[in-house]
């Protein structure tokens, strides 16, 4: 009958447990004692009840004939029992439970025990511990009525009195056997097991199994069959295999045990014999104990070190501190570490300085392709520094758009120097504590990054990179940013304080080199203190350089090839480069020659193909589409559009102005294209000058009276900002108010003031490359530009065709071949 586990009333079985009570109740020892397993059952049909209160249990069913302590609780249960014993002659039927799903329901089986209660006493608010014995087995009729507690019609089993068969006999001598060698595996039952074995009665076969059966540890369900199996000799069978599984479940707990109590005893001797031994050695001056061993290493490591002499004063109290300390105490473990760091660092340790200029120009030459400015700005500085034997105070800041090799440049640097190098980023850095260390009272406490990479290439002397400076962080934690003017300061880094190590440490023979995709995000007082060389990028003839002798190289040999094995055309690599790769650097270049080499791989995994010959026409059938087509929008000039040139974290780029106009009276300005506050402001001074320039004019032109003017700048999802647009914000102007055209195939930058004067801008050098790689070949400039202009390497200003303008006026005459208005 299905019952609520969480409703249920509590009945647990209490085995070889006392129970206490005060009127001098009996416990289970004294049952035995008694000799209660051998006393005679009452005949089942003697005065037994038809209709029987049922009790649920849940543990193991109760076999007949083995008296029991039992603990029952529940208000329900407690009434059932107390009505039991006044009016069923203290007969209660005790029937196992099982679980029929996982949310705690059960159901009772259909075969229990008849129990009858000898005595109880109450232990507790509707708690009640009983002393009682089976009597024997009933079955299920039907269920009479479930509340307030279950009542069952029953019908009794029993066990025949016919004197018992040999076979039977059999039976009983092998489960007695069997018992014997439990009992030598399992020592725990060997009171009740000797007790059984002493008083086996093969005169009542059925009352001796069940006693038996009392003893075993198998599951409820596997004991419940054996309380279900009527027939004696199916419930011989049944119960010798019960035993059989106990004993080999014994044997291995035995073997298990024996071998956890070898492998104990052998570690114990081992430990006992090292204790010995350690003994041994101590009294023979062997051996020292494992504190004095650890100060010993230290000291050793210290032996040769040239310490400064604040160092040194710190490792000796640090030593006397540790020689007092209990080697299994924290603090010597923490203590211990310090001294080990200072002993790691490379105190007064060097590497000798490459000062053959024409090795370390061979060093740059062989890692780089072109880039002749930049490295002759970097031999420059290492003349310098081996000339005076120092750095001098110099810190590298190298700027470029993303692949352009600045990373790469930074280790070419150590190579040429002949030092060791060490990289790390400060990108989305945000705890000042990664330059400068934690303190010691914190627990994990590590030195800064700055010490840590010290300690790593064991000279003073490195190179040590930042990387991506322009992107460091400030949070609560502190600002990274302000602890590096300290590492970067050359009057202050030669005492820097690591706040873990807390003694100054000489960094001024350490070349640093940071890089940066852009200056704006670097604080003034830390970029004041750095030397900024420019890495503008690459333009298409040398992207294919870089790509014959480096990119496609090194991607044969990941994957495997020999460079006979795939030969790429210089159109091939051109039409990469320009189609598919067109951004200042080569890190997506050689991204889409990996693709085109691992594409190969696979054919030749497949077919057998074994060499490849990659031409301009083959590009498409393994990249794709061109993700480039062309920056040029307009095939025609159209009045009012004009090509600029714009600088960004990416390199040089194009830059459309485009000016509409709306009839609208009192005219108006209409700015699109995500500009920032200085574009804001140069699209006014160029919306001002122009409708200054055009009123005095001969004839006046009143357009913008009557017109309202919409600027926009494409593409509308990018942010723009900066004053280099002024120039041509004013030209497209000009062009839509006169509808006009400029001549095709011009491109321009500079800033406007309002009486018309162009000022100089910045990044000459990527906004030329830009133009070259869209194919424009006309350009204006500031005029106090063209030194810088000039400077450039005859490979980039090679073709085009430059202008360099003082006022508005001469952008005019290059656009329209005239002057126009007044200066």
């Amino acid at each position: 009958m299905p019952t609520n586990n969480n409703d249920r009333n509590t009945t647990e079985i209490i085995e070889d447990e006392e129970i206490i009570e005060d009127d001098g109740q009996l416990t289970g020892e004294d049952l035995i004692e008694e000799g209660a397993f051998s006393r005679e059952i009452q005949p089942l049909e003697r005065s037994l009840p038809n209709n029987l209160t049922i009790l649920p249990i849940f543990q193991k069913p109760v076999f007949p004939g083995v008296p029991l302590p039992m603990t029952f609780s529940g208000e329900d249960t407690i009434n059932a029992i107390r009505e039991a014993i006044e009016k069923e002659n203290s007969y209660i039927g005790l029937v196992l439970a099982r679980p029929t799903g996982e949310n705690g329901d059960t159901e009772l089986h259909q075969v229990g025990t008849i129990f009858q209660i000898l005595r109880y006493a109450p232990v507790g608010q509707n708690v009640l511990q009983v002393i009682g014995q089976g009597i024997g087995r009933f079955v299920k009729q039907k269920a009479l009525y479930v509340k307030p507690h279950i009542k069952w019609e029953v019908e009794y089993r029993h066990n025949l009195n016919a004197k018992p068969s040999p076979e039977m006999k059999a039976y009983l001598l092998a489960i007695s056997s069997e018992l014997k060698e439990l009992l030598k595996l399992n020592p725990l039952f060997k009171e009740q097991i000797n007790l059984v074995v002493s008083q086996l009665n093969y005169e009542a076969p059925g009352l001796t199994m069940d006693v038996i059966s009392t003893l075993l540890t198998a599951d409820s369900d596997r004991l419940q069959e054996l309380l279900e199996t009527f027939d004696l000799f199916d419930r011989a069978n049944l119960l010798l295999r019960l035993i059989k599984e106990e004993v080999e479940v014994a044997k291995i707990q035995q073997k298990i045990q024996t071998e956890i109590d070898t492998q104990v005893n052998k570690q114990q001797k081992e430990f006992f014999l090292r204790q010995q031994l350690s003994a041994i050695k101590k009294e023979l001056g062997i051996e020292k104990e494992e504190s004095e061993t650890e100060i010993d290493k230290v000291e050793k490591k210290l032996e040769g070190k040239k310490l400064s002499e604040e160092a040194q004063k710190v490792v000796d109290e640090e030593l006397e501190k540790l020689k007092t300390l209990n080697a299994q105490s924290p603090e010597f473990a923490v203590t211990r570490n310090y001294i080990e760091l200072i002993a790691d660092l490379p105190w007064g340790v060097f590497s000798d300085d490459n000062k053959d200029l024409k090795k370390a120009r061979q060093v740059l030459d062989h890692d780089h392709y072109g880039l002749k400015d930049v490295k002759a700005l970097i031999l420059e500085f290492l003349a310098a520094v081996i000339k005076r034997g120092s750095i001098g105070g110099s810190i590298i800041c190298l700027v470029g758009p993303p692949g352009v090799g600045k990373t790469s440049i930074g280790q070419s640097i150590a190579d040429a120097l002949g030092r060791k190098f060490f990289r790390f980023s400060v990108g989305g850095m945000r705890d000042e504590a990664e330059i400068k260390g934690h303190r010691r009272t914190y627990i994990g406490a590590m030195p800064g990054k700055l010490i840590q990479a010290l300690k790593r290439v064991a000279v003073s002397n490195p190179v040590i990179m930042l990387d991506e400076i322009d992107k460091i962080g400030v949070s609560y934690q502190g600002d990274p940013a302000s602890a590096l003017l300290e590492v970067l300061d050359p009057a202050q880094n030669a005492s820097f304080l690591d706040h873990y190590l807390d003694i100054p440490y000489d960094l001024s023979k350490v070349l640093f080199v940071t890089t940066a995709n852009q200056l704006d995000t670097i604080p003034e007082p830390l970029l004041d203190r750095m030397e900024v060389i420019r890495l503008s990028g690459y333009i298409l003839e040398e992207k294919v350089q870089i790509a014959k002798q480096y990119l496609i190289p090194r991607q044969l040999k990941e994957h495997g090839f020999k460079e006979k094995d795939i030969k790429f055309s210089d159109d091939a690599i051109a039409l990469i480069a320009d189609k598919y790769a067109r951004e200042a650097g080569v890190r997506n270049l050689e991204k889409q020659i990996r693709k085109i080499v691992r594409k190969a791989t696979m054919k030749s995994a497949e077919e057998g193909q074994k060499t490849f010959t990659i031409n301009a026409k083959d590009i498409e059938a393994y990249l794709g589409k061109p993700v480039f087509t062309t920056e040029k929008l307009y095939p025609e000039p159209i009045a009012g559009v004009v090509l600029g040139l714009a600088y960004t974290a990416f390199g040089g780029a194009t830059l459309y102005i485009e000016a509409a106009s709306i009839s609208k009276k009192g005219g108006g300005l209409k700015l699109t294209g995500q500009l920032g506050n200085v574009m804001q402001e140069s699209a006014e001074i160029a919306y001002s000058y122009i409708r200054s320039l055009l009123s005095t004019q001969e004839p006046p032109i009143t357009f913008f009276d009557d017109n309202a003017v919409h600027l926009h700048v494409p593409a509308g999802a990018t942010p723009k900002d900066g004053p280099s647009a002024g120039v041509t914000m004013a030209l497209a102007l000009y062009s839509l108010a006169t509808n006009r055209p400029i001549k095709d195939g011009l491109a321009m930058t500079g800033e406007l003031t309002l009486t018309g004067k162009v000022l100089p801008i910045g990044g000459v050098k990527e906004k030329t490359i830009a133009a070259r790689r869209v194919g424009i070949q006309e350009l204006i400039f500031p005029i106090d530009n063209k030194k810088d202009f000039e400077e450039l390497p005859d490979y980039i200003r090679e073709g085009l065709k430059v202008h360099f303008a003082d006022y508005f006026q001469d952008v005019l005459q290059v656009a329209y071949g005239k002057r126009n208005g007044k200066k």
